[in-house]
């Protein structure tokens, strides 16, 4: 069903980040929950990875409430179940030391994990126990590349110096990024054209960069994904939730596409090293279904 990551990430690839079952379901629910998944992602003609999130809230000191698990489980079953790649991320910062890390990624090795997203802490201010980022990402490379494995991490578009955070990732050893999700293209474009710039003159190859998108169908999802990081500008939330044509999730999709295709025409009228693929996110499980339907969408519009 899917291609050899790393080919895929070669290009144009196309990832689906599903929401794993809660650390608070039933396992009779959690099965379903997978069950339904399957079913779904079955059906779409052209998928390259599933990427599983570890989703983690923080309180103000920065402590961790885990909403999901261990990941891993439900990762090694659907890639059984669809014959897959998948990848897993990993919050760091909430680890006891870098030695935990390695002991983590050691044991997901084990398990036939061997494509991990890091991911650091939410605050910049807080001092978390786990290693940052760029140390975390050698830790990772050294044991993951010797499997075949990849490194992949998150990229923020409005962040201010993001392309230098992303040569200096890409140099520890990403192999790829996701990005937050997006609702325009102004951010990614002024990131992508740096980042591409950047490596050019330090010779470094650069690393994949997947868009990440998100279908909304109202308001609430609106502030929840601005909760997430995302940034919507008032122009594309009201097209998308106001609209005339179809449900929002509809236009959601219409309005994904259309950013990826504005910075893929830009990617090959500028001659852009940096190869852009999709990340389709499930933001909740109420919103599997359109998500699948936007994940369909590109299948169909993203050439490999």
């Amino acid at each position: 069903m899917g291609r050899a990551l790393r080919s895929a990430l070669a290009a144009s690839p196309l990832f689906f980040e599903p929401v794993p079952p809660s650390v608070r379901a039933s396992p009779v629910r959690s099965g379903m929950q997978t069950e339904e998944l399957l079913r779904l992602v079955r059906g779409v003609p052209r998928l390259d990875a599933l990427d599983v999130p570890e989703l983690v809230d923080e309180n103000h000191d920065g402590r961790p409430y885990y909403r999901t698990g261990d990941t891993r489980p439900f990762a090694r079953t659907v890639a059984e179940q669809t014959g897959l790649e998948v990848v897993v991320n990993k919050v760091v910062a909430h680890l006891e030391s870098s030695a935990a890390l390695e002991e983590w990624v050691r044991d997901s090795r084990e398990r036939g994990i061997r494509n991990v997203v890091v991911v650091g802490g939410t605050s910049r201010y807080i001092p978390y126990p786990g290693p940052p980022v760029l140390e975390a990402d050698r830790i990772c490379d050294r044991q993951l590349r010797p499997v075949g494995g990849l490194l992949g991490n998150i990229a923020i578009p409005q962040r201010t110096g993001e392309a230098n955070r992303m040569l200096a990732k890409t140099r520890a050893g990403a192999a790829f990024f996701t990005t937050q999700i997006l609702f325009d293209t102004e951010s990614i474009l002024r990131v992508l054209r740096e980042y591409d710039r950047l490596c050019r003159e330090a010779a470094v190859a650069p690393a994949a960069v997947l868009l990440s998108f998100a279908p909304i169908a109202d308001d609430a999802d609106a502030e929840f994904v601005r909760w997430l990081g995302a940034d919507i500008p008032e122009n594309a939330e009201r097209s998308i939730l106001n609209g005339e044509e179809g449900t929002a999730a509809v236009r959601s999709v219409r309005r994904a596409v259309e950013v990826f295709e504005e910075v893929a025409r830009l990617r090959s009228a500028e001659n852009w090293s940096v190869v852009v693929g999709v990340n389709v996110e499930q933001i909740s499980q109420r919103h599997l279904t359109s998500a699948v339907e936007m994940l369909r969408a590109f299948a169909r519009r993203v050439t490999p």
